[in-house]
C-alpha cells in the first residue's frame, strides 16, 4: 500500500532549512507543499531549488496555507516561538528546530498552545531519532554495559566568529550553549534523565554570550556527566558512555552518528554500523509523519516533557554562567 501523503511546509530558507528540505526527498509520503520566507524572492528561489509546489513571501502566509499539514520552523532561535505559535494557531502540526525556544517559560507556552488546539508539536532534536542512537539506548536498556557511571561529550566549532555573527548576538540566542551544548545535554538526558545537581562555568564574549562552556552534572545514583561546548575551538566532537560492564564510544560527529563502538572486558570491540543517505534529518521527518498520521500529538522519542526538562536545564546553566538573551 502507498503511504498517505503528509504535506510539508518549511518556514525560513537558511542553511538548516536547506538540509532538511533535501532530506525530505528521502522520506516516503513527504509532499513538498510550500515554503515561507520574509522575502518573496528568497521563498521562490528556495521552492524552485527543492521542488516545493508553492512559495509565500511571509511566515504568516505559510501558516495560513490550507494545503499544508505540518510546518518545519527553521528560523534562528529567537524567532522560534512566534513562528511556531502562528502555525499552531492556524491548526498546523509543527516541528520546531532546536532549541524549541529561548527559555522554559516560552517552551511551556508553546506546549500549552499545541495541547489546547490538539495539534502535533515536536522539537527537532534529530539526534534522538538517529538509528545508531536508538540502537545505543536499546543496548543500554538490555544491560550491555551495566550500570552507567559516566558520560563525556563535547561539541566545539573552530571559529573565531566576528562580533556581528549570529553566534555572538544575544538578541538571536547566540553562544555555544543553545547551538552546540544542546547535543551533549540531550545525549546525557536521553541516557540518565534529569540530574540532581548542575554546576557550570563559561567564558563570555564582549557581547555577553558564552564562547567556552563546561557543565558537570551529578545524579542521585552516583553517575556523573562532564560536557563542554565552544565557539572558539574545534574539539573532538565525540562522546563516550561508560558503564560497569563496558563502554560505548561515539566518533566525531556524535550527534549524527553512522557507527559506534562497544567495548567490553574479555570481548573484542564491536563496531555497529548504520549507513544512510542524506544528512540524517529524514529520521525526524519520518517520525513526525508517523505521529501525524496516527493522530498522536507528541512523539515518544521527543515528548513535550523532555523538551521542557532540557529547557529547564539550559535555563539553569545560563543562570549559572550569567548569560541573558
Amino acid at each position: 500500500m502507498t503511504q498517505p501523503k503528509v504535506r510539508w511546509g518549511v518556514l525560513a530558507t537558511g542553511g538548516i532549512a536547506a538540509q532538511f528540505a533535501a532530506d525530505l526527498a528521502l522520506v516516503e509520503g513527504a509532499e513538498l507543499a510550500a515554503v515561507g520566507s520574509r522575502s518573496p524572492e528568497s521563498a521562490a528561489a528556495f521552492a524552485e531549488r527543492f521542488g516545493f509546489a508553492r512559495s509565500h513571501g511571509s511566515y504568516q502566509a505559510l501558516a495560513a496555507d490550507d494545503e499544508v499539514d505540518v510546518v518545519y520552523v527553521a528560523t534562528p532561535h529567537a524567532m522560534h516561538f512566534d513562528a511556531a505559535l502562528a502555525c499552531i494557531e492556524s491548526g498546523k502540526g509543527v516541528l520546531v528546530e532546536k532549541p524549541i525556544t529561548l527559555d522554559l517559560a516560552a517552551a511551556a507556552r508553546l506546549v500549552a498552545a499545541a495541547r489546547e488546539r490538539d495539534v502535533f508539536l515536536m522539537e527537532a532534536m534529530w539526534m534522538r531519532m538517529n538509528p545508531a542512537i536508538r540502537k545505543i539506548t536499546d543496548l543500554i536498556d538490555e544491560g550491555a554495559i551495566g550500570w552507567i557511571s559516566s558520560i563525556h561529550a563535547d561539541f566545539g566549532l573552530h571559529g573565531p566568529f566576528p562580533p556581528e555573527h549570529r553566534l555572538r548576538d544575544p538578541k538571536l540566542g547566540g553562544g555555544a550553549l543553545l547551538d552546540l551544548g544542546v547535543y551533549p545535554i540531550n545525549l546525557v538526558h536521553l541516557i540518565l534523565g534529569a540530574p540532581a545537581e548542575v554546576h557550570s562555568w563559561a567564558h563570555l564574549t564582549p557581547e555577553g554570550v558564552d564562547e567556552n562552556t563546561g557543565v558537570l552534572m551529578g545524579y542521585q545514583n552516583g553517575a556523573v556527566a562532564a560536557l563542554t561546548c565552544s565557539i572558539n575551538g574545534e574539539s573532538r566532537n565525540a562522546a563516550s558512555i561508560t558503564g560497569t560492564e563496558g563502554r560505548i564510544d561515539l566518533p566525531p560527529g556524535f550527534f549524527v552518528p553512522r557507527e559506534f563502538t562497544l567495548t567490553r572486558p574479555r570481548h573484542d570491540p564491536e563496531i555497529f554500523e548504520f549507513p544512510f543517505e542524506g544528512s540524517g534529518y529524514q529520521f525526524e521527518a519520518a517520525e513526525v509523519q508517523r505521529c501525524f498520521l496516527a493522530g498522536e500529538l507528541e512523539s515518544p522519542l521527543m515528548p513535550h516533557a523532555t523538551s521542557l526538562e532540557v529547557m529547564s536545564l539550559l535555563d539553569t546553566i545560563r543562570s549559572e554562567i550569567g548569560v541573558a538573551y
